[in-house]
């Protein structure tokens, strides 16, 4: 279930979303597969370490308690941390689409807190998770992978850079996944959130980007 929870067939529309990384490419910031390995492990530190993970953590608890308003209190908290319009309006979009299919597919609670899921992707992600027993350290680091996998071929794409390529750097930044998602599980609440200033500008330009094949 980890594996399908994680896979690029997953439909809710991953593919579509570059996080900002198709005006990096546009503007020459990342331009090749070592300034992209350095703006995905600059992204895994911050981000995904302090943000991402701890925020999955908290969700996966509220779900495993039955705690609906700490769920819906560390969705809107997620949601604040997405610095522009575009990746706000991903995060529902995803968040949507997951939180319709975790219906169909039956998972316990999906339907009664359809609405709460909606708002953000890794609220389901926590749910599904909790009702396919799914331990938190493995589901962690498969939400870092399926987030690392869909931009390392959205630069491959962007670039572009060859499949070989792009498998190298899902190699060389496995390790720092991982001491992204081990640190990210062991913050107190007192030391979430992160600075990602390039994320944002990046993001907030390419919204009024005049050719772009990405959402985001």
């Amino acid at each position: 279930r980890l594996l399908q929870l994680c896979s690029g067939s997953l439909p809710i529309g991953g593919f579509s979303y570059s996080q900002g990384l198709e005006w990096a490419v546009a503007a020459g910031w990342v331009r090749d597969a070592a300034s992209l390995g350095d703006w995905l492990a600059d992204l895994a530190t911050t981000n995904l370490a302090a943000v991402e993970i701890p925020v999955l953590a908290r969700l996966h608890w509220a779900v495993l308690t039955g705690d609906g308003q700490a769920l819906g209190g560390w969705c809107r908290w997620l949601l604040a941390n997405r610095e522009t319009s575009e990746l706000r309006d991903e995060e529902r979009h995803r968040g949507r689409a997951l939180a319709s299919l975790l219906v169909e597919l039956e998972v316990p609670l999906a339907k009664d807190w359809r609405p709460t899921l909606a708002t953000c992707q890794s609220a389901g992600f926590a749910l599904a998770a909790a009702g396919w027993e799914i331990p938190l350290p493995r589901a962690a680091l498969g939400l870092a992978w399926s987030w690392l996998e869909n931009l390392v071929l959205a630069g491959v794409k962007l670039i572009p850079l060859g499949q070989t390529a792009g498998q190298r750097l899902l190699r060389d930044l496995g390790p720092v996944l991982v001491e992204a998602v081990q640190r990210g599980l062991s913050l107190s609440d007192e030391e979430l959130g992160a600075s990602a200033p390039a994320l944002a500008i990046a993001s907030s330009l390419h919204q009024t980007q005049y050719c772009r094949l990405f959402r985001s």
